[in-house]
């Protein structure tokens, strides 16, 4: 998989990389073992943050910086990350719902990063672009419906979009059918070094989706070629 970055985003957000991963995976409803592990990392997020300091972490607050500069407001339309995170700290904690998605979510509030993750094989084309949304642009959010991803940066394949740090597209998502993964690391800012994000989502890859065949690169705007990582 190609990643491109359009003229807007290098404007905006010359200091993006986007971590690459891909994947062949069995998921399955999350097991006690990995629950229990995102279970102690929302203990720690809820013990070591209030709720003013949440878009204080440095790949939150550069995630939000991105969307000002691209034209979006963060509070009404907040990443992931953040809106995870804010969920932990009030208490409420995060859904249990099968081991990919949930090991995709313990990634994310353990480095700061929103995640988007998809099945590859319902990803049109060989080449994924990064660019800004457009006023009007069709996008069917998972469990949300239809988004204004107008000003907000977006991750488009040869259809149209399927990723925005606030949430996937319904179009692309997993089912239990899904064999092959495609993960997508958005790296405003870094807070976890890479390698560091690599080596965490492949153990948990491992440990609880039954993953093969693992590779990572990541890309970068000013770069001809991406960065093999694992």
């Amino acid at each position: 998989m190609e990643i491109k970055f359009d003229e807007t985003i290098r404007e905006k957000a010359p200091g993006v990389r986007l971590l690459v991963g891909e994947a062949t995976v069995v998921d399955s409803p999350t097991d006690d073992r990995l629950w229990s592990e995102i279970e102690t990392v929302s203990k720690r997020i809820a013990e070591s943050y209030e709720m003013p300091m949440v878009n204080k972490r440095p790949g939150i607050a550069a995630t939000r910086a991105a969307y000002k500069a691209c034209g979006k407001e963060p509070n009404r339309y907040r990443p992931s990350t953040e809106a995870m995170c804010r969920r932990i700290v009030r208490g409420d904690g995060l859904y249990r719902t099968t081991a990919i998605v949930d090991l995709i979510n313990l990634v994310s509030i353990v480095s700061g990063y929103s995640i988007g993750a998809f099945d590859r094989d319902k990803i049109e084309g060989e080449v994924l672009t990064l660019g800004v949304g457009r006023e009007g642009e069709p996008y069917e959010a998972i469990h949300r419906g239809p988004l204004n991803i107008a000003g907000m940066p977006v991750l488009r394949d040869s259809v149209g979009g399927i990723a925005t740090p606030t949430s996937d597209n319904a179009r692309t998502c997993m089912t239990s059918l899904t064999r092959h993964l495609l993960i997508v690391v958005n790296i405003y800012g870094e807070e976890m070094d890479p390698e560091g994000v690599v080596s965490y989502t492949t153990r948990l890859l491992r440990d609880y989706a039954h993953a093969t065949d693992i590779a990572f690169n990541i890309w970068s705007p000013d770069a001809t070629a991406p960065v093999y990582m694992e």
